[in-house]
Formats: C-alpha cells, structure tokens, sequence
C-alpha cells in the first residue's frame, strides 16, 4: 500500500490565501459489476479495492460496480468511465452517483466531518483517501438498493390493500415470485458483493485510521441505512411468501372441488347407464 500524499496539483484553492486546498470526490456507480482484473490505467496503488494513480488524482474500482474519482478534472472522469465500460456487467442508465468533498484541516490532529461540509482531512494520504473511497461506493450502492427495495413496495402494496379491503388475492402468482425474486437478488447483493458491514482492508495495515473510517459511517449513515433495508427486504419476503401461500391454497381448494364435481358427474353418468340399462 502506497501511503504517500497526493500530488498537490491535485487539490483546488480558492483565491483566499488562508483557504485550504480541497479535493472532489465522486462516486459513480456504473453497473451491477466491474472486472478489473488485468485492468492498466496507471501506476497501482491498491489492488483490493483495485485503485490506480490517473493523472494527478486517483481511481478507485469496486466490483460491486462503482468506480470512484478523486482529484479528476470533469473531462478526465469522462475519458476513464468510457474506458471501462466494456467491462461493466449490466450497465445502469443513468448511473448513480455520489459526490463529496475533502479539505485539508487546519488543525492537522483533529480530522473531523462537520454536518454538510467537507471531510477535513490530516493530509491527503492514499490510505485516507481510500477509506472516503470505500464508504462513499458503499453510500452509492445502498442509494440504488434502497430504490429498488422502494420499487418493490410500490408494487406489492396493492396486493396486500387488495387483500385487506376486498379478502381477495391477486391471481399474478409469477409476479408475486418476481418480487420475491428481486429482494432476494438486493439481499444477495448487499450482504454479498457489497458488504456494507465490513471494514475495508486498509484497515488492517492502518488501524491507527479507524476513527476516521467510523466517523465516515457516521455520516453517511451506512450501519443504520443498512439495517433499515434489511428490515424492508424481510418484510417483502414475508409479505410475498404469504401471497404466494395463499394463492397455492386457493388454487389447491379449486383443484380438490373440480376432482369432486367429476367424481359426481361420473357418478352420475354411471347411475343414469344402470337406469338406461334396466329399463
């Protein structure tokens, strides 16, 4: 892991002499997956997350699908994202994204992040800078997530008022499974690809920076955002399992009411013979 500071040419500075230099951040999260093996856009920094030097600033590709920026000009960001497009698998329109600024604290033993502001950093070292990486794609990633989760529960609200109001359940049992099928790919997802819960692996050669790392989680919420969606996927999943049951009973009755109307129809025809048959 290469720990040294950032080219300065990377940082901004407003025309104030006393304001400190700062550093754009932006996470774009491109599609459900990037392959960055044997990827080459600069020299190395990291190789889990694969992040390389481009430029002045750095790129930082996870392979959950989002690709951070940081100390990028506009022009340059485009350049990169359309080099790595032909390896994004299940590329989103539009793509989610996230932006964030760093600045260098004026008080380099308290790195702190105000409310709204920018993330005040001792120095703009590539060990602190991937800490931003990493909390920030994860942020992006559970942005998307919760919309799906959200989209999910536009749908499969109806069906569960339908069934309150009207005791009745909606015959779609293939689209009932589809949601089914879409919290378990979110799920999957999140406690898979992503990970939000882990530290990243930084950490454990800089323990040292784990108060900035949790301060980070602090801000964007990831602990409490991650638990919220969790609880949203459970209640999809009861709520479409429960439909589902219902529907298979429904459709089971059905079945066993048709097999009695054919056995009295049989019955029937038979007793009507014997009677032809008498007479």
């Amino acid at each position: 892991m290469n720990a040294d500071q950032l080219p300065v040419g990377t940082a901004s500075t407003s025309p104030k002499q006393d304001a400190a230099p700062t550093l754009r951040i932006r996470a774009v999260m491109l599609g459900e997956r990037i392959n960055p093996s044997g990827l080459e856009i600069g020299p190395p920094v990291s190789s889990t997350p694969a992040a390389f030097r481009v430029h002045a600033g750095l790129a930082v590709i996870f392979r959950y699908g989002v690709v951070v920026l940081i100390g990028l000009l506009p022009s340059e960001e485009k350049v990169l994202i359309d080099s790595l497009k032909s390896r994004v698998i299940g590329e989103l329109s539009p793509y989610e994204e996230e932006i964030a600024q760093a600045q260098l604290c004026k008080d380099e033993s308290a790195e702190a992040i105000p409310p709204g502001g920018p993330i005040c950093l001792a120095k703009f070292s590539d060990d602190r800078l991937l800490l931003i990486a990493d909390a920030l794609a994860k942020s992006t990633s559970l942005a998307r997530d919760e919309r799906r989760v959200a989209a999910v529960f536009d749908v499969i609200e109806p069906f569960a008022r339908q069934l309150a109001e009207r005791g009745r359940t909606p015959p779609r049992r293939k689209g009932i499974l589809q949601l089914i099928g879409n919290a378990l790919l979110v799920q999957q997802r999140v406690a898979g690809r992503v990970a939000v819960a882990e530290k990243p692996d930084v950490l454990w050669e800089k323990p040292e920076l784990d108060r900035l790392y949790g301060r980070l989680e602090d801000e964007y919420e990831l602990k409490e955002r991650l638990d919220t969606l969790e609880r949203k996927l459970t209640a999809v999943s009861a709520t479409a399992n429960a439909l589902t049951d219902i529907i298979d009973t429904q459709r089971s009755l059905r079945l066993e009411i048709a097999v009695v109307v054919l056995i009295v129809i049989e019955v029937a025809i038979g007793c009507i013979q014997i009677f032809a048959g008498i007479h």
